[in-house]
């Protein structure tokens, strides 16, 4: 089958980025995260229609998908990136960058997740002053 532009999703990506933004402006909309939920499960649909279309077709190809993710996803990742380097320099202890660029190299290696499983705890800094949790 042959994708087609959908406008309902576009609605519904644009309705998850507003929460998410209404969230961060002091906590107009309590819940911003539900926001983060929906655009996930609206990217994962997209995603996953894409390879099962390729799949379909005979032309899926792991390093093809990858270099999209990568052209699609790279730009904004390191301008984040670079941007919080410099805010992070500027405004945090000395210990605290490096911990900072530790969770840089991670995210930008893809093992975000990973690194903040294996270096956060229940004790440990809240959610907040981790600028890069959400990667």
């Amino acid at each position: 089958s042959i994708l087609t532009y959908r406008s309902d999703i576009d609605g519904l990506r644009a309705i998850s980025v507003l929460a998410v933004i209404a969230f961060h402006l002091n906590g107009f909309i309590p819940g911003g995260y539900v926001g983060v939920d929906v655009f996930f499960v609206i990217s994962g649909f997209l995603i996953g229609s894409i390879v099962f279309n390729e799949i379909d077709s005979g032309t899926f190809s792991f390093v093809s998908f990858y270099k999209r993710r990568v052209r699609r996803i790279g730009p904004a990742l390191v301008l984040t990136l670079v941007g919080s380097l410099v805010a992070a320099v500027v405004l945090m202890r000395p210990v605290e960058t490096v911990a900072f660029a530790k969770s840089s190299l991670a995210a930008l290696l893809s093992f975000a997740n990973i690194y903040f499983y294996a270096t956060s705890d229940y004790f440990g800094p809240r959610a907040i002053e981790l600028p890069l949790l959400h990667l």
